[in-house]
């Protein structure tokens, strides 16, 4: 059993990312260079360079990099591998599957932004990070964080949707169904009052009504 003192702290949804500036593949970076120009942040931990897994899911990144850029996301990468082993792992990936990765990757040779954001797991590797991905907002809040093992590469297409979900919540106050999709219906907020409940129930031509506390509407 994992000793409690050695037990990742995991950041907390809703409150503000660790701030950190690191070493990276195209220099020195902060979180707050892209939060602080209004972009959101995807951070992902991988287990290793030059290892089956983890190339899969690079591939993959730097093949979607426009349709994040297209939502207003930076893409940061993260292992404690070197610098030198980074530059070395991307261009055999680019020269052997010609795919540009345009996105920095974090040497995080002393581990600090892993520790920060509960990226080792003892039980999982006592060498590598596990299969991590942080969502930060533009205002530098922490919005999502999903963990994958290290057997299992993530869904590339299931972190597209959870950004449209959350740019599309924050922009019309609404929430997401299970399995939405841009352009399908969203979730209108359940009244919250008595008084709200009755207004709102003289309004049912406006929704699609299940019942009080589940109604939808149209796309946004």
């Amino acid at each position: 059993m994992m000793d409690v003192q050695s037990a990742p702290t995991l950041p907390r949804l809703n409150e503000p990312a660790p701030q950190f500036t690191a070493v990276t593949t195209r220099g020195p970076k902060s979180l707050a260079d892209y939060t602080g120009d209004g972009k959101w942040v995807l951070l992902f931990s991988h287990p290793a360079d030059f290892t089956p897994v983890c190339t899969t899911e690079f591939i993959e990144f730097a093949r979607l990099t426009p349709e994040f850029e297209h939502r207003g996301v930076q893409l940061i990468g993260l292992s404690i591998d070197s610098v030198p082993a980074h530059l070395a792992w991307i261009r055999d990936i680019e020269e052997t599957f010609r795919v540009q990765v345009g996105f920095p990757v974090i040497a995080d040779l002393d581990t600090k932004v892993a520790r920060q954001y509960g990226m080792l797991h003892p039980g999982a590797s006592t060498t590598a990070t596990v299969r991590a991905v942080f969502v930060v907002d533009p205002k530098g809040i922490l919005r999502a964080m999903l963990y994958y093992p290290l057997t299992t590469g993530r869904p590339m297409a299931e972190l597209l949707r959870l950004i449209d979900a959350l740019q599309t919540t924050d922009a019309h106050g609404v929430s997401t169904p299970a399995c939405w999709r841009p352009g399908e219906p969203v979730v209108v907020p359940a009244p919250s009052t008595a008084q709200a409940l009755a207004e709102e129930e003289v309004r049912r031509e406006h929704y699609d009504y299940r019942r009080w506390y589940l109604r939808l509407k149209p796309a946004v």
